[in-house]
């Protein structure tokens, strides 16, 4: 026990996402530098050296000398032909003691956009590392080269393209530009001015003083160009709107705003044409103006305006993917390619300014959308708790680098959900406070809870999460999946009450087990098999005796925990929730070992193939594996 209160310490006082351990028996371990690498460029996190990984799982074996081995780590940090930069703060390593052993603790926070890439040795091309969620890994040439484009002081998007120049702007966009941003600010004197100067002072034409090329900017293609010159000028520039409105699965989407050749694909009018809709479909009580404004204007189209605008600007449209915005019954889904140029923590703190396309950024200020103070995320997020909407959720995703900003559009607490959560759980979910239900109800809604999802929410330091998240593990409303890195947590499938809080099912009555209990004798009353189907439909039930033998043998072989779960996708739709309830595994560990993995392999399809990690995600055998 005293290793597991260990371990919950070392986890509740670091702020790092992700933990690693590291045997430091021999002195400082040469992998230490791949993870603080790896870390420092991704979201940051916490190495701890004194544990050795086994594989019958953690040795608590202290090191040697904490003393020594801390002289050694500052001097290799300060060493350029082992690390190419020390982030660390001297109270970034600590010495932690238990019961005559040692353990030394290092915080390593997320590498700034100056400071990345952080390499080991002295060639970034091949001494860069990543973390995913597998573990470290060397990153590529194309990662390393777009982290060291992202360190210039020049904007993306700023530069010339040489043999492109105002010819190859759309007239009407320029005209309905100017048109827009006189309706934001008349009295502006660029307005006197024609459309050339116009565009030289929005950094749409530039000269270049050194060299004397002059022409159009990536910016001034991307917002103003027609759409035969961004073919040209960007082969990898895309953008995409679609609109999943439907609950039938056979339409793909019920609208869509896609490069067809019917209009100009540049940004003005791919914004335009998506506040349109966005706008039109939320209820509200007033109407835009044609100009998409108005006086009055409400906190969620204000939100809803800077979100897109952020997917546009902060976009590295050189990226793959492009800048897709996908608008479902319940959420919006914004997503573009390129990474975080700041950290989590200081995007939620708003206050700081970072952007990849600085031109871009004007353009739409001028015009009334965006904001440059650092505020963007904060709007976004007041604009959502004025509709008492759920808070917006930030993704970042690496191979390749995209982020997603999912704007959920259901309630902070839904009824339905709540009234479950009290039944369930009975008076220890009444009796919590308002941060831990907000833990257990995101849990329920969204399919797990993270520490920084808290911090979205919240607003709470990730310390006093931590605390919140344990607590509620301690009292069985929380299970925690992948203890050691990126842990998230389930809400508790088998929740043992007190006869005070909730009825249970008596064995010697005729309710006390559902009518299929006596097909399968292996799921006795109050067994926890049962309480895991309780709730699911008679079709569903039907499949019992076809998982029987999955659910009888843990160790299943491999091949036939696949073919019970291809058995039972035939003809059907179903969710990770339903397969693990039938074969009687753990729901995220069937979805990342088997289900993902029989997708790849083309034994399962996707219900929803564009948006993989849909909450709803459902599965289903492919017709060609069937025998």
């Amino acid at each position: 026990m005293r290793q597991l209160d260990l371990f919950s310490a070392l986890q509740s006082s670091t702020e790092g996402i992700d933990t690693e351990f590291k045997s430091a028996r021999g002195g400082m371990p040469g992998s230490f530098w791949e993870s603080y690498c790896a870390m420092a460029n991704t979201q940051g996190g916490t190495i701890v050296l004194g544990v050795a990984e086994k594989p019958t799982g953690l040795v608590w074996e202290g090191v040697p000398d904490a003393a020594q081995l801390r002289t050694v780590l500052w001097g290799q940090l300060n060493d350029r032909h082992k690390v190419s930069s020390n982030l660390l703060r001297d109270d970034d390593v600590r010495t932690v003691e238990d019961e005559g052993r040692q353990f030394v603790v290092v915080n390593v926070p997320r590498a700034s956009r100056l400071q990345r890439p952080v390499f080991v040795g002295p060639n970034p091309m091949t001494g860069t590392y990543r973390r995913a969620e597998d573990g470290d890994y060397r990153c590529s040439d194309d990662e390393v080269r777009r982290m060291l484009a992202d360190q210039s002081d020049t904007p993306a998007d700023s530069q010339i393209v040489e043999h492109f120049g105002q010819p190859d702007f759309d007239p009407e966009t320029v005209r309905q530009y100017r048109n827009r941003f006189a309706s934001r600010a008349p009295d502006h004197p660029w307005l006197l001015l024609d459309d050339a100067p116009l565009l030289t002072k929005l950094s749409a034409l530039r000269r270049d003083r050194a060299s004397g090329l002059e022409g159009a900017t990536v910016a001034g293609l991307l917002m103003f160009g027609r759409f035969d010159a961004l073919r040209d000028a960007l082969q990898g520039f895309h953008v995409d709107y679609r609109e999943r409105l439907s609950d039938d699965p056979a339409v793909r989407w019920t609208d869509r705003v896609v490069p067809d050749g019917t209009w100009e694909n540049n940004l003005f009018q791919f914004y335009v044409r998506v506040m349109q809709r966005l706008s039109g479909d939320l209820k509200m009580p007033f109407q835009l103006d044609r100009e998409l404004y108005r006086k009055d204007d409400s906190a969620v189209h204000e939100a809803l305006r800077e979100a897109v605008v952020n997917a546009l600007v902060h976009a590295d449209h050189r990226g793959q993917g492009g800048v897709v915005i996908e608008r479902y019954p319940d959420r919006i889904e914004l997503s573009n390619p390129g990474s975080l140029l700041v950290s989590r923590v200081q995007l939620l703190q708003g206050g700081v300014s970072e952007c990849r396309n600085k031109s871009l950024q004007l353009m739409f200020q001028l015009m009334g959308g965006g904001d440059k103070a650092g505020s963007g995320m904060d709007k976004i997020r007041a604009g959502w708790r004025a509709q008492h909407w759920r808070s917006p959720r930030l993704e970042e995703s690496l191979q390749p680098d995209r982020v997603k900003l999912v704007l959920p559009m259901i309630s902070l607490i839904p009824d339905e959900v709540d009234k479950a959560l009290r039944v369930r759980f009975g008076d220890r979910f009444a009796k919590l406070d308002k941060t831990a239900v907000q833990a257990v109800v995101t849990a329920q809604v969204e399919g797990s809870v993270t520490n920084s999802r808290m911090q979205e929410i919240t607003g709470e330091h990730s310390k006093d999460i931590t605390g919140v998240l344990q607590n509620l593990v301690r009292d069985g409303l929380l299970t925690q999946q992948n203890q050691r890195r990126w842990a998230s947590y389930r809400v508790a499938e088998d929740s043992p009450q007190s006869d005070d809080d909730s009825p249970h099912l008596a064995t010697d009555s005729p309710q006390s087990s559902p009518p299929w209990a006596g097909d399968s004798p292996q799921l006795l009353p109050n067994s926890p098999q049962l309480d895991r189907l309780a709730g699911f439909s008679s079709e569903i039930l039907d499949l019992l005796p076809v998982s029987e033998s999955a659910r009888k043998n843990k160790k299943l072989p491999v091949d036939q925990l696949k073919g019970i779960i291809r058995q039972l996708c035939v003809g059907r739709w179903l969710a990770t929730s339903e397969l693990a309830a039938l074969v009687d595994r753990d729901a995220e560990k069937l979805q990342s070992r088997f289900l993902t993995a029989m997708v790849r392999e083309g034994i399962l399809e996707l219900r929803y193939p564009d948006v993989r990690n849909r909450p709803d995600q459902a599965y289903r055998a492919v017709k060609s594996n069937l025998a």
